[in-house]
């Protein structure tokens, strides 16, 4: 960390406060622990994971609605923290909220499972454009693939805590039951996401913007408007946008649904999180890597690479049966997960005015987040229609290849700064 300035570590940190409601709401233990509910109160195992994919569709469309006009107005001077401040506390306070849920309320988990992801894909979403604020051009790869590093590095920490408590519980060493042992966790989350947050709260301030107006919220619409009418000037961020658009909704839907899947499959909630808790360790040098070898090849030819390994993952997926074919599968997500992600979020950040990062990191977040409506509605309805989760995952192989087809268009750009 020693070649990194102040500014971009306090930036990269709140990918590991962040990281911690990602693996343990997103991926692991929220995952199981609604399950287990869903399960108790009479819901089929097929149908329920249809529900949270259902509800992560809903939590995605109503921020990609919001996306686009908060980031226009997020551009002005100033606005960018606010916004960033808004959701985070949303989704802090609505983590701390599931821990007061009956556990025989599905419905109602559902519901403020919502909100916190809202709070939590919308602070992203402003903590992605604040890149453009504390770093070059050049640097963006290495400082966006290091956050994600220490995104999965940190993750790791609240999650073996959780684990251990998780553990202990169901072995009658501690007096919790498995429902309170699972929400510790969430209250680990809360504190971890908050504390870890405060470097980039107290450090990182707005540099590029554009200049406040009268009528702000009636000039951003106009701003937006005009950027829809200059679609042609910015050809190269709207085709690499759409093939973005395709190839990132696998990936989220992968994130967010691999737990549900595997208990479907009958695999061991202990089986599970171990195997998750080896992809966060394993992703980590991985997303270092792809930083490093986007330096000698290109953030293209890596993104190629990610999604090519995307594509394998979902096809292995149909022949998925035991605990080891699930530890196979969780390692090829590992070497591609953090990668790709990074990679899309530095390339896109290059290719941006950085004074108007914020509508268009609006625009990433719409094409991202629209997309992630459509792979968990994709593997919720495939899965009801054949009986078989496995068949859902598999249907996500069209997505990467779409994505792969269009980001082949998107034109090479070289990074002047």
């Amino acid at each position: 960390m020693g070649k990194f300035t102040k500014i971009e570590k306090s930036w990269m940190m709140y990918d590991w406060a962040d990281s911690a409601y990602s693996i343990i709401i997103t991926t692991a233990i929220f995952p199981i622990y609604y399950k287990a509910v869903a399960e108790n109160a009479g819901v089929a195992d097929v149908d329920s994971t249809a529900y949270l994919g259902y509800t992560i569709s809903i939590a995605t469309l109503i921020l990609a609605l919001l996306g686009p006009i908060l980031g226009t107005i997020a551009d002005y001077q100033g606005m960018k923290k606010k916004f960033f401040l808004f959701f985070f506390t949303m989704g802090t306070l609505a983590t701390i909220m599931l821990l007061f849920v009956p556990s025989d309320n599905w419905i109602l988990l559902l519901t403020i499972y919502t909100f916190t992801s809202i709070g939590s894909r919308g602070a992203v979403v402003f903590y992605d454009a604040f890149i453009v604020d504390v770093t070059t051009k050049k640097r963006m790869n290495d400082v966006s693939a290091r956050g994600y590093a220490l995104g999965y590095i940190g993750s790791a920490i609240p999650f073996v805590v959780s684990i251990a408590v998780i553990m202990l519980a169901q072995m009658e060493i501690i007096p919790l039951s498995a429902t309170n042992a699972s929400r510790i966790a969430f209250l680990i989350t809360a504190i971890w996401w908050i504390s870890f947050a405060m470097p980039m709260i107290k450090n990182v301030h707005q540099l590029h913007y554009v200049e406040r107006e009268p009528r702000i919220i009636v000039s951003s619409f106009k701003h937006l408007g005009q950027t829809f009418r200059d679609i042609r000037q910015y050809r190269t961020i709207f085709l690499f946008l759409l093939a973005y658009f395709f190839y990132i909704d696998g990936v989220g839907t992968i994130i967010s649904m691999s737990t549900a899947y595997g208990t479907d499959l009958g695999l061991g909630a202990t089986d599970l999180i171990i195997a998750l808790l080896a992809v966060q360790i394993v992703a980590a040098p991985f997303a270092i890597l792809f930083g490093y070898l986007a330096k000698k090849f290109g953030a293209k030819r890596m993104l190629y690479t990610g999604i090519l390994i995307y594509i394998v993952i979902c096809i292995y997926a149909i022949f998925l049966e035991t605990i080891t074919d699930f530890w196979v599968l969780a390692m090829l997500v590992a070497t591609a997960q953090g990668g790709i992600q990074a990679l899309s979020r530095s390339y896109f950040a290059q290719i941006v005015p950085k004074e108007r990062a914020n509508e268009f990191f609006g625009f990433y977040n719409i094409f991202g987040k629209f997309a992630a409506i459509l792979g968990p509605f994709l593997v919720g309805a495939t899965a009801q229609l054949t009986g078989n989760t496995s068949y859902g995952v598999f249907s996500l192989v069209i997505l990467f290849v779409i994505g792969f087809i269009i980001l082949i268009f998107v034109p090479d750009k070289k990074i002047a700064e």
